[in-house]
């Protein structure tokens, strides 16, 4: 082991040096050797309840497409993407006879204390049951599992991982510079740059191409702060190597969307301000911060969900039809929708924080930080002028759901009088019970001619019975394997712009969703704006209704939206 550890760091040494070489950037290695997945933070919640269990289901899916990894680059006039050539049956996505995924995380505990930790998660995925089927499959991935105790700014950690991960390639008979080594950065932004710097010093493949690292929004706390961090980390990676992933673009119905607004003739008409009278954006939690409390309030709940989360999904709502599906021109229509909102205004934001919030021992017992917020965003272009995109975001509330809601206005001249029935509305559930159904006003049966409130429902378990759909996560680790960027974050800000309008892998913006936000959070940071305390299992601030109703929001009483049995 000495030895082995001796010539990895005479490797390593080696590597380093010769870091900033061009030429290491050897674009004729092909990804045909072994990979080692690599997830910083192992030991938190994070890690434990989405990244692994994501791994897993990758591991697990058996008779898939056997996917051709191939690279397009603008040259060949194609966007970066994913070949398919045959199908065979296989393990999964992630093979045992060519990866494995390293733990790496301060807590000082066991291989086997990490696989204990995760195991239970694994089996309550929805890939798996309570057979034994399941749980073979979870010992055998397990044994791909290996852990590693260090600091996050320390060498020797970084060193030992290392070590580990290049015995892993060697045992792979893995030609030089050809393996693959995914960074997945489960852990708070305050950290990102001790960590980046020693995965550059320490870990870093020889090919640098073949190494990435994938890191989770919210990243920064305001336009400063992402600047900031962006310039840091650009200093020591490329961008085409850098993965800021929102997992919330990776949700079916999320995905979905682009499909329903421009390949379905009769949305064209209709998604316009002439016909749509308000669209909201919905989150719901119902359970607190249980145990996150300290990091929570260091972001909030609009930095923590709406700034990254709901403003994508605002952008995929509200954006001009794309030239193409490459990842560069989704996102200049993005950046269009994000440029064309006006700036917040006070008298349109209502802020709450659930009682007892701040029994928790690690929140400050002042802390101003939100746990729920309702904020109307205002579109100044020639399709959305007027229509107010209310976004909403709560925690320890009366249920849990994730929701779009376009409400439509009222018909003119309502021979029915049907109007206190309440509007037509398309409402997109993106979780859970993933659904897309029409509201539409429609003859009660019977004799008499009397109208009633019913849908037009599409329910993703009743519809596509048997059909899996894929975790968020799992979707963006496969895309990450694959540079396939559409779901990605641009790095936009000034420190950066020059080299990313030169990269060949495009991110979806964020500079201009931090400008839209921070001066908003700066005055809630400032105690100038303050949260209304709502009690926990409710539907939040009573205020937070009184502003939907202002911005034109007409409440349905009397109907509710049933899953259809299956």
């Amino acid at each position: 082991m000495e030895s082995n550890r001796s010539s990895t760091e005479g490797r390593r040494s080696s590597v380093s040096s010769e870091g900033d070489d061009p030429s290491l950037d050897n674009t004729n290695v092909s990804e045909t050797g072994s990979l080692s997945i690599i997830v910083l933070g192992a030991s938190g919640d994070l890690a434990k309840k989405k990244t692994f269990p994501a791994l897993f289901n990758l591991y697990q899916q058996e008779c898939l497409t056997t996917l051709v990894l191939r690279i397009t680059s603008l040259d060949e006039g194609a966007a970066p993407g994913i070949s398919l050539q045959g199908t065979r049956c296989m393990q999964g996505f992630l093979q045992s006879n060519e990866v494995h995924i390293f733990g790496y995380a301060r807590t000082k505990i066991s291989d086997e204390e990490l696989r204990d930790r995760i195991r239970g998660h694994l089996l309550q995925s929805k890939n798996s049951s309570s057979g034994s089927r399941e749980s073979e499959d979870a010992a055998k991935f397990l044994q791909l599992v290996k852990y590693i105790s260090g600091a996050y700014d320390g060498e020797e950690g970084f060193r030992l991982l290392d070590t580990a991960i290049y015995e892993h390639e060697v045992s792979k008979n893995t030609q030089d510079g050809s393996s693959r080594r995914l960074f997945y950065l489960a852990l708070p932004p305050s950290v990102y740059p001790s960590v980046f710097r020693m995965i550059k010093l320490f870990c870093m493949n020889k090919c640098r191409r073949l190494g990435r690292i994938v890191v989770e929004k919210p990243f920064g706390k305001d336009l400063k702060s992402a600047e900031a961090l962006s310039g840091q980390i650009g200093e020591l990676f490329g961008e085409e190597q850098i993965y800021r992933i929102d997992h919330y673009l990776g949700k079916e119905l999320v995905q979905n969307l682009l499909v329903l607004r421009f390949a379905n003739r009769f949305f064209y008409p209709l998604w316009n301000r002439d016909n749509i009278d308000s669209i909201q954006i919905v989150f719901r939690e119902d359970f607190g911060t249980e145990g996150r409390g300290g990091y929570f309030d260091e972001y909030g709940i609009i930095r923590d969900i709406i700034q990254n989360h709901l403003i994508q999904v605002l952008c995929l709502v509200a954006m001009e039809k794309p030239v193409s599906l490459t990842p560069e021109h989704i996102r200049d229509e993005k950046v269009k929708v994000l440029q064309s909102v006006v700036p917040i205004k006070d008298e349109e934001v209502v802020l709450g924080q659930y009682e007892g919030y701040k029994d928790d021992p690690t929140v400050p017992n002042d802390s101003n930080t939100p746990t729920f917020a309702t904020v109307v965003l205002r579109i100044h272009n020639e399709r959305w002028e007027g229509v107010p995109f209310v976004l909403k975001a709560g925690k320890a509330l009366n249920s849990r759901k994730a929701e779009i809601r376009v409400q439509f206005k009222e018909v003119p001249g309502d021979i029915f009088k049907c109007k206190k029935q309440g509007r037509n509305e398309f409402v997109i559930r993106l979780q859970p019970s993933e659904a897309m159904y029409m509201k539409l006003t429609v003859k009660q049966p019977g004799l008499q001619m009397s109208t009633t409130q019913s849908e037009l429902d599409l329910s993703y378990q009743q519809r596509y019975q048997g059909v899996q759909i894929p975790e968020a996560y799992e979707r963006l680790i496969l895309d990450t394997l694959v540079y396939y960027n559409s779901v990605y974050f641009e790095c936009d800000c000034i420190t950066c712009r020059k080299k990313c309008q030169t990269d060949k892998f495009d991110h979806v913006n964020h500079q201009e969703a931090w400008e839209i936000f921070t001066p908003m959070l700066h005055r809630i940071d400032d105690g100038k704006l303050k949260p209304i305390l709502y009690k926990q299992g409710s539907r939040g601030p009573v205020e937070a209704d009184e502003l939907l109703g202002k911005a034109g929001y007409m409440q349905t009483h009397g109907y509710k939206w049933v899953q259809p049995n299956l």
